[in-house]
């Protein structure tokens, strides 16, 4: 491990100045004038917003690189079944991140509520809280939510069981995994849509179809889907089985499993708490982050450390660099710590600032036509009577155009798969019956699919 380590490290200081940085690179620049949208409850019909959606400027400088969004998507958010009454908003945030990001040799700064990264679409990531925990004097729910009584200590004071947002919240997110904290709309875990997991586990797709960032691909490398506040980066849910990119592709796994406890007396590391609740129906194993405990698999690789990362070869770093997983499990449903966490690997710099007090360089993306040498198109229902539905597989880092052609040769429709988000929708309640082709247009060619309206 020290040899890999050096190698990494002389990796890292190669690429860290100028614009092959993938920190500097990789965020998706709304070039095109993508605008957000949402669903409301009771509306399957996406309403347009009139906020720009993605990264709108990448600046740098020696160290470090700016990024202003405004922290919407460009998939659809909402709803949000469990009452949240708080919509997707303008966060017209800049965010601080560094260019050669460093461990941590001390002891390991912790994880926190709000933002603890970004993702490359300039949407927050959270951990795994939701800011509720069990007071233990009055043996009930505290925290900051409606009906509930404050924590001890007050909002951000240390409890000694801490709810899991992705179990406890799980009808507040929408489609998309995602939902807001006073209009700051966020991500725990995965951001891939619900409805594209191996099994479903909720059913919010089904009335109000929306997408993701990306769509996992079980046989691609997944993408690098964001940066965490230490500035290292953090990818989808597969990856190279071996660290030096050798052994095909694989699901990258959680070093954390449940604990095989009916009572939350102590911790993993046998730290004697005060009393939690009994694990129930109502508090079921994994209801609290304390439920989880962590086993070191020594010997393969595709298994993760403690703070949810490894050091690893991966397309956009040859020479290496330590990586953050967004773990999923067989089922590609999210899987404890989801992102970054409970601690962070290196050294937490990255902020939120409200200007930038040094020169910069604006970084322009050369992005341009999307290369879908790679990409994958799943088009469905087919036959169809309603709705048609054209889903990219990985992640598409610029706008993909898809025409609905009758046999004559005339294009009917004419939809858009914008830079992050995976689908396109065709009205063909309209159409007459019979046999039409869906083109998707891509540098140099054509791909042509038949689709039957009945």
């Amino acid at each position: 491990m020290t040899k890999m380590c050096s190698v990494f490290a002389v990796g890292l200081s190669s690429i860290a100045f100028g614009q092959t940085n993938p920190a500097i690179t990789a965020w998706l620049q709304n070039t095109t004038g993508i605008l957000g949208s949402h669903y409301v409850s009771g509306n399957s019909t996406v309403i347009q917003d009139n906020v720009a959606a993605n990264v709108q400027t990448v600046q740098y400088s020696t160290n470090w690189v700016y990024v202003t969004t405004n922290g919407i998507p460009a998939y659809p958010t909402g709803p949000f079944l469990d009452g949240n009454p708080s919509l997707a908003t303008d966060q017209n945030a800049i965010f601080k991140f560094p260019l050669n990001p460093v461990q941590n040799t001390g002891t390991p700064t912790a994880t926190t509520g709000g933002n603890i990264g970004v993702f490359i679409n300039g949407v927050a990531l959270f951990d795994y809280r939701d800011g509720v925990a069990w007071n233990t004097t009055t043996n009930t729910l505290c925290g900051g939510l409606p009906g509930m009584s404050p924590c001890p200590g007050g909002p951000g004071t240390a409890q000694s069981w801490n709810r899991d947002a992705i179990p406890a919240e799980k009808l507040g997110f929408d489609c998309s995994k995602g939902h807001p904290a006073m209009g700051n709309y966020h991500h725990h875990q995965n951001p891939s849509a619900f409805n594209l997991d191996l099994t479903v586990i909720s059913t919010v797709c089904d009335l109000y179809a929306a997408d993701g960032l990306y769509a996992i691909n079980a046989a691609q490398h997944s993408p690098l889907i964001g940066f965490a506040y230490d500035g290292f980066p953090i990818y989808g849910a597969y990856g190279y089985a071996n660290a030096d990119g050798t052994g095909g592709i694989v699901r990258i796994k959680s070093g954390y499993q449940l604990r095989n406890i009916t009572t939350r007396i102590v911790w993993a590391d046998g730290t004697n708490v005060a009393d939690g609740p009994a694990v129930s129906t109502t508090y079921p194993l994994g209801y609290f982050r304390e439920d989880y405990e962590f086993v070191a698999h020594a010997g393969q690789a595709d298994y993760l450390d403690e703070h949810n990362g490894r050091f690893c070869v991966t397309p956009e770093y040859p020479n290496g660099i330590y990586c953050y997983f967004a773990t999923v499990d067989a089922n590609h449903n999210s899987a404890y710590p989801y992102a970054v966490g409970p601690t962070f690997y290196g050294t937490k710099v990255a902020s939120k600032v409200t200007s930038i007090t040094e020169t910069v360089t604006t970084y322009t993306s050369s992005a341009g036509v999307e290369d879908l040498s790679a990409t994958t198109f799943s088009i469905f229902p087919n036959p169809t009577a309603d709705i048609l539905v054209v889903q990219a597989s990985g992640l598409l880092l610029g706008n993909v155009s898809a025409e609905l052609v009758d046999a004559t040769g005339k294009v009917i429709q004419t939809q858009t798969i914008y830079q992050g988000s995976t689908l396109c929708y065709f009205n063909a309640s309209t159409l007459y019956s019979g046999t039409y082709f869906l083109r998707i247009n891509e540098p140099g060619k054509q791909r042509t699919y038949t689709v039957v309206i009945d």
